[in-house]
């Protein structure tokens, strides 16, 4: 990004780890504010009306089925070539079905959340940082290598989504949180 920037003739003297530290800031600080207004509408289709009228479904049931419907919902996009590109084995098909492992395991966090808190909010906020760290990943990788977006590094990614996998698991494993 530095080498980017330099390239257009503007002066920027930070170190890359500086600026690093200052985009991730900017995420975590900045993003949730200016994406909820973006997020909000989505969240609380999917979280405030769609998932009460699917849980006398069980919270399992309801929660695969917010996953498969909320990850089919961005495939015209994936198609067009969002989030993964068009460069990977199978595309954009594996890609369609990566955004529907990738809806269905942060939808099942974002479906707990909501039901523990008793508020559209967690999701929104939620899904407001995922957007704006989605990319933040690339960053990290050295300015010649050609990432598999489908693979990663972005948390969309399959590798990078194992950790939203087993904490999907381990919450349909524990079961509606509105039951304990």
């Amino acid at each position: 990004m530095l080498q980017q920037v330099q390239s257009q003739g503007a002066p920027l003297d930070i170190s890359p780890s500086t600026l690093l530290l200052v985009l991730l800031g900017v995420a975590v600080l900045a993003a949730p504010l200016i994406n909820s207004f973006f997020t909000f509408g989505e969240e609380f289709g999917w979280r405030a009306y769609l998932q009460p009228k699917l849980m006398p479904l069980g919270f399992r049931k309801a929660m695969l089925l917010m996953g498969l419907i909320w990850g089919v919902w961005h495939w015209p996009l994936i198609a067009m070539g969002h989030n993964y590109g068009l460069d990977y084995f199978g595309a954009p098909w594996t890609g369609m079905l990566a955004m529907v492992w990738f809806t269905f395991v942060v939808g099942t966090l974002f479906g707990w959340l909501v039901l523990r808190g008793g508020s559209v909010w967690p999701a929104v906020i939620g899904h407001s940082v995922i957007n704006a760290f989605a990319g933040f990943p690339i960053y990290l990788l050295a300015s010649d290598a050609e990432p598999n977006l489908l693979l990663g590094p972005m948390v969309i990614g399959l590798i990078a989504g194992l950790p939203w996998t087993a904490v999907a698991i381990y919450l349909l494993w524990k079961g509606d949180p509105s039951q304990a």
